[in-house]
């Protein structure tokens, strides 16, 4: 059951009425009740999930491991929905949960997401220098921390307001 206040659709005005109109999914039911904060949020939120220097594909891999490794139950469940819809199949999300890619490339990048998550950002230069050789540029690196952040303040948030899954559920990582 949620603790803190939503707002339904219905009840919002302006930007926020806006984005519940075609995405009223609870967790943005709830981070508008702050607009000052849902609207910075949902900026954050597209600029992360743009592709870039990382394929939306593999960002989404990102989003996955992180929510995991913050026991997140409602951004697991979400990024694998919004995983399938980028071309990242249940298995492949599955075992990005876990820190598994399904290709070098991708295991580089969930090895950084890793070290990233486990050492706060503290990698080191070897760490790094794998990352590159996998392909990724400083650009990306930004990238990774920008989708680690996002499940960060996602997941604290939905721990505390105890967010009802609003979305098909998934297996155990």
């Amino acid at each position: 059951m949620p603790r803190l206040s939503i707002v339904e659709p219905k009840d919002a005005t302006g930007d926020v009425a806006r984005v519940l109109a075609s995405a009223p999914i609870n967790i943005y039911k709830g981070i508008a009740a702050n607009p000052e904060v849902f609207a910075p949020f949902i900026a954050f939120m597209r600029a992360v999930g743009a592709s870039g220097a990382v394929t939306k594909a593999e960002k989404e891999l990102v989003m996955l491991r992180a929510a995991e490794s913050r026991h997140c139950g409602y951004c697991v469940a979400a990024h694998t929905r919004v995983a399938a819809g980028v071309g990242v199949g249940a298995d492949d999300a599955l075992a990005a949960r876990r820190g598994v890619g399904s290709n070098p490339r991708a295991q580089a990048l969930l090895d950084f997401t890793n070290a990233v998550i486990e050492k706060n950002g503290n990698v080191s230069d070897a760490e790094l220098a794998a990352f590159r050789a996998a392909g990724f540029d400083d650009r990306a690196a930004i990238e990774v921390v920008a989708a680690i952040t996002a499940m960060t303040f996602t997941a604290l948030y939905n721990h505390i307001h105890q967010t009802e899954v609003d979305f098909p559920a998934v297996p155990q990582a």
